[in-house]
């Protein structure tokens, strides 16, 4: 396929990044305590060795408000003019997380609101927040992923527990233009309801994840997302620096890096710490990246993520230079 020439015009530009997780923590160890399984088997199978996992006290909102603190913290001060928030987790049904988060923030009465597409909720947030920057709507937005996917698992299931973890991420957007650092290029979007029942959850619980399945959508899905959003950016699988991946399995990661043609030493993982932490995985993965030099100013990046739904999405940027201000884990400046 030819690379189309790259876009040009305006733009939401990535200016700010921040991260969240829950001071918590549940290594391997800690689960096979209560648990027919043993850490090697998780592993060799998911490349995870602890997760972050929220108490009670401490909500998808809560999660949502520190992450997008600390990113608010970062660098020159921003007035936000939206909020999307994506979290497959709300803690209610009605009304939506944003709103909640937004006034928290001290943001009352901008147009704040939710988006439900699974762990590919983060890319579509980042569409619309986007669109909503293009349209001339607003002139910057703020983009949230939060989740608490932790509570989905039934607690003695040893396939589904180990995999999942709490933890918030979230990105500031500001109009700019296309050719500049941060830009988010053509936003890949999919998704196929023919899936819907191989990952589901009627309650918190009750988790149904069928995993050869899963596994063989969202390495197909995401590599061909992946290749779409290059070519829309004018980029050679090639010119990739960094791919952020969606953190569901290290497994998978590796087979879309495959896939792509992508040195796994260009591959960004942090799923060792994190487990999947859904929504909140792709910010989360860019925060810690930039913040200890994994991706540095300049890298051509490739965002991707595939989620419940089934839905999935890409995006290419050149990072930005931030000035990343690591908070400490569970804190937050909540207002």
């Amino acid at each position: 396929m030819t690379a189309a020439p790259p876009p040009t015009g305006r733009a939401a530009v990535v200016c700010k990044v921040g991260a969240a997780l829950p001071p918590h923590t549940v290594s391997n160890h800690d689960l096979t305590a209560r648990l027919d399984t043993t850490d090697e088997w998780i592993r060799s199978r998911t490349g995870i060795t602890q997760r972050h996992v929220a108490g009670a006290d401490l909500s998808t909102t809560d999660l949502a408000v520190r992450a997008a603190a600390q990113a608010l913290a970062d660098g020159e001060p921003v007035t936000v003019e939206a909020l999307v928030v994506a979290t497959t987790t709300p803690d209610r049904c009605c009304p939506a997380t944003a709103p909640a988060v937004a006034t928290r923030l001290g943001l009352t009465g901008i147009p704040a609101y939710d988006i439900a597409a699974g762990c590919t909720g983060f890319i579509y947030a980042l569409s619309t927040a986007a669109g909503l920057i293009a349209t001339g709507t607003v002139r910057t937005a703020l983009v949230v992923g939060a989740d608490r996917l932790a509570t989905l698992p039934d607690p003695e299931d040893r396939t589904t527990v180990p995999l999942f973890g709490d933890g918030a991420g979230a990105v500031v957007l500001r109009r700019g233009s296309a050719g500049e650092a941060g830009a988010l290029g053509p936003v890949v979007l999919g998704s196929d309801g023919t899936g819907a029942d191989l990952i589901r959850a009627a309650r918190p619980g009750a988790l149904h994840l069928d995993g050869s399945d899963v596994f063989r959508h969202a390495v197909d899905r995401m590599s061909i997302a992946s290749r779409q959003a290059a070519t829309a950016m004018g980029w050679g699988l090639a010119d990739v620096d960094r791919l952020a991946p969606h953190q569901a399995n290290s497994r998978i990661t590796s087979f879309v890096a495959r896939q792509l043609g992508i040195p796994d030493d260009r591959r960004l993982s942090n799923i060792a710490e994190t487990g999947n932490t859904g929504a909140a995985s792709v910010p989360l993965l860019l925060a810690d990246a930039s913040a200890d030099g994994r991706l540095k100013p300049g890298h051509r990046t490739l965002l991707t993520a595939f989620g419940a739904g089934l839905t999935w999405g890409a995006v290419a940027l050149t990072w930005p230079g931030l000035s990343l201000t690591r908070l400490p884990e569970g804190a937050g400046h909540d207002r």
